[in-house]
């Protein structure tokens, strides 16, 4: 059975991450998103609402799972080529995709609403961001791209080293979130910025939106990924103390 609910609303298809409690992106969620993607665009969607679960977008990455993999690099290369593979999917995808935000979206979550074409998120307490420095990890160079896109190059400096994460607020003050609704209205309201693309001159939009977006697909492109570095990275010692200090902090 898929982890990824597909949902049809006429031409817009919303793919709902559905690996409970998290969404924690291991490698069949994120496989499953990937080929809900071809298989919605295969189908003829106009436009993709990428959605969680409630309360929580999606928790990044499941790092218990891939510390569990120990010193297996061939393990971890493709338990993180899966999930880059999946944002590279999202930001690729030939029509355009809203990230509707339920709930956090912590590191991996924040890559794939950052390879979206528009981000809608629940007022609240909910926060967003790339958090890699505080639990040891560093954001390859094309991640830190997508952010510095969105917010500029000084403040997503700021945030990229701090590992900063914002609330929904601040996060739709620097431009990170596009819009601001109330959490039960997060998905509906992804579908009504659709209607109104879509209601465009659909090959003019189309080819705009390919012009518009080709950085965001460079950037998320194998060699500015550099995923032999990253794995390298992942085991170096502070990286292993600060995932496990992470783990420890959930489970309290």
């Amino acid at each position: 059975m898929s982890l990824v609910e597909r949902i049809d609303h006429g031409p817009i298809v919303e793919l709902k991450l559905a690996r409970p409690p998290v969404n924690a992106l291991n490698p069949a969620l994120c496989n499953d998103l990937r080929e809900a993607l071809a298989a919605a665009v295969r189908d003829g969607a106009q436009g993709i609402v990428l959605s969680g679960g409630p309360k929580v977008f999606s928790a990044g990455l499941d790092v218990p799972y891939l510390l569990s993999l120990g010193d297996d690099r061939a393990a971890l290369m493709t338990a993180w080529s899966a999930f880059f593979d999946c944002a590279r999917a999202i930001a690729e995808t030939p029509v355009p995709v809203v990230a509707a935000l339920a709930g956090h979206a912590p590191a991996g979550g924040c890559v794939l609403a950052l390879c979206c074409d528009y981000r809608v998120m629940a007022e609240g307490p909910y926060r967003l961001g790339l958090n890699e420095t505080q639990v040891g990890l560093v954001a390859p160079e094309g991640v830190q791209w997508l952010m510095r896109r969105v917010v500029g190059l000084h403040r997503a400096e700021r945030l990229l080293v701090a590992g900063e994460m914002l609330d929904s607020a601040q996060a739709h003050a620097i431009g990170l979130v596009d819009e601001l609704t109330d959490i039960d209205n997060v998905a509906t309201r992804a579908r009504l910025w659709l209607e109104a693309l879509i209601a465009l001159p659909r090959e003019p939009m189309l080819r705009t939106r390919a012009i518009s977006r080709a950085d965001v697909v460079a950037a998320m492109q194998p060699e500015r990924i550099q995923l032999a570095s990253f794995v390298d990275a992942w085991s170096q010692p502070d990286t292993q103390a600060g995932l496990k200090a992470l783990i420890a902090r959930l489970g309290k």
